[in-house]
């Protein structure tokens, strides 16, 4: 049998944790910096905070933000514009869900908080959108397509859309027409793209599909006659299309990712932004295979996740930076790599992280003043 030999954990290299003092903390990066010595979910957070930091402060390092959820409704809006205005982001990839309520804040509309007193039944007879606990007006959205419809005018209907461009000319419009933060206007004004992968599965998809319909229209065509069946009015309409093209989207991304020296990715959410942004890497590396060309696939080496979906559910969204690693999308921590996942509701934990980046940074501007 035998014998254990106890060993201490300084002698093996460990690090050693640190109870937090709440009489020691001074400012919210102080804050996140003890936490990073500390465990569990605190532990996690301060490591996010960490690698974020590493990320936006590395100058060879190009971020990508994605975003899914219903983060303009939840009032993270300026958190977003914040990133882009002190350029801690050089791509933004978004649903257009949250791009079309984060507008609707821009045009000065309001979100109210719900009242479980009111039945969802009675909040559609009012107009009330409900998402979760709050409300967003369809009237709020009715003013977006307000915006949507006077940027297009301006726009030819002959040269093909992408969701870049549209977010681009939206952001123009905003920049002219209207005071106050919008994330497309900083996007806008810090020559940031925005992406939209899934265009059609939100509010400005459908504003846009209705404005090509309306446009054939007024150009002096018959309006379809309501006499018929759904399938035959349906029949009338569908035929008019923009000449919206998700592949200039897709190659127009490439080309961020290929230019960048490194790359950084801060994930808030998962679905289709987290993974559209992230298949880069595969997508030239199965172009290398197929057509001979010899470009190195783009691979993020900083990573900070912040979703509350688990990964041993199995789905997309809780897919963990290391299973990335097996696809090719990540420099595996072993070679330099460094990830942090946190699992929270981002609106908890996002404003703690935003509010310690920015005392930092103000933090070093003023010893260098």
């Amino acid at each position: 049998m035998s014998i254990r030999e106890f060993h201490d954990g300084k002698q093996d290299g460990l690090e050693a944790l640190e109870s937090l003092d709440p009489e020691a903390v001074h400012s919210f990066s102080g804050l996140l910096t003890a936490m990073k010595k500390t465990a569990f979910g605190g532990r996690r957070l301060g490591e996010a905070f960490d690698v974020l930091t590493s990320m936006i402060e590395d100058p060879d390092c190009k971020v990508v933000m994605t975003l899914s959820g219903a983060m303009t409704i939840a009032k993270m809006g300026k958190i977003i514009s914040a990133m882009i205005d002190h350029e801690m982001v050089q791509a933004v990839v978004s649903t257009g869900a949250l791009m079309a309520h984060g507008m609707s804040e821009a045009v000065g509309a309001t979100h109210y908080k719900y009242q479980p007193t009111m039945s969802d039944p009675e909040l559609y007879e009012k107009g009330y959108n409900r998402v979760y606990d709050t409300l967003e007006m369809e009237l709020n959205l009715n003013h977006v397509e307000e915006v949507v419809g006077e940027t297009l005018k301006r726009l030819s209907p002959n040269e093909p859309l992408s969701s870049e461009r549209l977010n681009r000319e939206l952001g123009k419009t905003l920049t002219e027409n209207f005071e106050g933060p919008a994330i497309l206007k900083s996007a806008y004004l810090k020559g940031v793209p925005v992406y939209v992968p899934a265009f059609t599965d939100s509010e400005l998809g459908l504003d846009v599909s209705i404005w090509a319909m309306a446009e054939h229209y007024r150009q002096g065509h018959e309006l379809p006659s309501n006499k018929g069946s759904n399938q035959e009015v349906w029949e009338q309409l569908r035929q008019y299309q923009p000449t919206f093209n998700p592949f200039l989207d897709l190659n127009s991304y490439a080309e961020q990712l290929l230019s960048a020296k490194k790359l950084g990715i801060i994930t808030i959410g998962g679905g289709v932004p987290r993974n559209w942004a992230q298949q880069t890497p595969p997508y030239i590396e199965i172009l290398n295979l197929r057509l001979g060309t010899d470009l190195k696939p783009p691979r993020f080496q900083y990573g900070v996740r912040i979703c509350p979906e688990p990964d041993y559910w199995g789905g997309l969204s809780g897919c963990t930076y290391q299973e990335g690693v097996s696809w090719g999308k990540f420099v595996p921590q072993e070679e330099g790599g460094q990830f942090s996942e946190v699992l929270s509701d981002a609106t908890v934990v996002w404003p703690l992280l935003m509010m310690g980046l920015l005392e930092r940074r103000r933090s070093k501007s003023s010893r260098v003043s």
